[in-house]
């Protein structure tokens, strides 16, 4: 596995490593913490754009998490930016809102969620040399796996308050599917763009 973590597309020199580094690091912990209000202050709390906001704050996440599997190595940089989103996240309050509080429970399966799409981008695409979007596809698929299942195990111990169910269960589900898709693709047109240099 270790070899695995220390696979990435190309060697950078250690200006450019650095600047990578700092700069998912950044969108990792920021994004989550600040864009959720910022679209809500620039469009209003009852814009289209703001009501979908987690889907945009995610995308950008995954968007990180992915480039964080084809250009960082190490088990550091890689569980510092498969943990601080969804911490960001519940610290802030603002993507959850009032179900904020009950995140904390889901952390793990979200961390575990992380954690494969970036492993699958590192096992499938760079280990073993496949397409993109066939690790996309597979990081993709247990990533949600994952994070549902965790969401299904506690919903079936009540964790969570029937009022929130419902859109918890969207937002662990079919949110998830769709922001790590949109992610897998922008983060495709960063990588093009990054080999083409």
């Amino acid at each position: 596995m270790e070899s695995v973590i220390n696979k990435r597309v190309k060697d950078f020199s250690k200006n450019a490593d650095l600047i990578q580094t700092i700069s998912i690091f950044l969108l990792a912990l920021l994004v989550p913490t600040f864009l959720g209000q910022l679209i809500k202050n620039i469009f209003g709390a009852q814009s289209i754009i703001t009501q979908n906001s987690q889907i945009i704050v995610g995308t950008v996440v995954n968007t990180a998490l992915i480039m964080s599997a084809i250009n960082l190595k190490g088990w550091k940089k890689i569980l510092g930016v498969v943990t601080m989103p969804s911490i960001s996240t519940m610290l802030s309050g603002y993507v959850f809102k009032s179900a904020s509080v009950y995140m904390v429970y889901m952390i793990p399966a979200i961390w575990v969620g992380n954690f494969a799409l970036v492993y699958a981008y590192k096992l499938i695409m760079l280990s073993k040399e496949k397409h993109y979007f066939l690790a996309g596809i597979a990081g993709i698929v247990v990533k949600v796996f994952v994070i549902a299942g965790g969401f299904m195990l506690l919903k079936a111990f009540n964790i969570f308050p029937a009022k929130l169910v419902t859109t918890l269960q969207t937002a662990m589900t079919t949110t998830q599917l769709i922001t790590a898709t949109i992610g897998s693709i922008i983060a495709f047109g960063i990588y093009k763009l990054e080999k083409s240099k």
